[in-house]
């Protein structure tokens, strides 16, 4: 690795961003991406870009083919968390679910007698309210934030918190009609309709899920397609 992309990799971490490095073998020459943008001498076309880009993204290393030969795409991605509101029935599942998926799952709630280590063993908790944890713990664009309570004084402190975060992901359980009053409020609160636009409710993947394992699987379904497919 070059120099100043080996010291660009390591700037991105220290601010929890990706970034994506590819590497022609023959040649050595190299061309780097973060939010930033390209950088570097190696030539790929459009489809060996968007790779790069879908990289970024997902923070998944692969390789390519190219005229010039096989092309190492490598990417350094923060570590990804999962910032659970509300240690609920629903949660119980999920949690184990998105440890399984690479996350680092953190349970807020307020509530002490929930948040206990008894129903969520070996788990990071904190009884902090939901703005105060996250101010805290500041979530970045390796972040989801989850949603569960249903009770406003919870769910929409950490919903304002998480719009005005890089988290990739923001989801809230709850009906239509429930969602739809939760707009309302957020939007008195001052946040415009691109910005709400980014909260996925109801949550999770419309697969009909009833049990909350089932709730469950669709709301890692749905983290893990936006993580690499976008919101778009």
């Amino acid at each position: 690795m070059k120099g100043k992309f080996l010291d660009a990799v390591l700037a991105a971490g220290r601010e929890a961003r990706s970034a994506v490095l590819a590497t022609e073998i023959a040649s050595g020459a190299q061309l780097y991406l973060d939010d930033h943008g390209f950088d570097g001498d190696l030539q790929l076309d459009d489809a060996g870009r968007e790779t790069m880009r879908n990289a970024l993204r997902s923070g998944r290393t692969s390789t390519i083919e190219t005229a010039g030969g096989m092309v190492m795409i490598e990417a350094f991605a923060p570590a990804r968390r999962c910032f659970v509101i509300g240690a609920v029935h629903i949660a119980q599942p999920l949690v184990p679910m998105l440890i399984a998926t690479d996350y680092k799952p953190v349970v807020i709630d307020p509530r002490g007698a929930w948040a206990t280590e008894t129903r969520f063993p070996g788990v990071e908790l904190t009884t902090e309210w939901p703005d105060e944890a996250m101010e805290r713990l500041k979530p970045d664009r390796a972040s989801a934030v989850v949603a569960l309570t249903h009770d406003p004084k919870i769910d929409d402190p950490a919903l304002i918190a998480a719009l005005r975060s890089d988290c990739f992901y923001i989801g809230a359980l709850g009906s239509r009609r429930t969602h739809a009053k939760r707009l309302e409020r957020l939007a008195a609160a001052g946040f415009g309709e691109n910005e709400l636009s980014r909260i996925h409710g109801p949550i999770g993947l419309n697969i009909g899920a009833v049990s909350q394992a089932e709730i469950a699987v669709s709301i890692v379904g749905e983290i893990t397609q936006v993580l690499h497919r976008g919101d778009g």
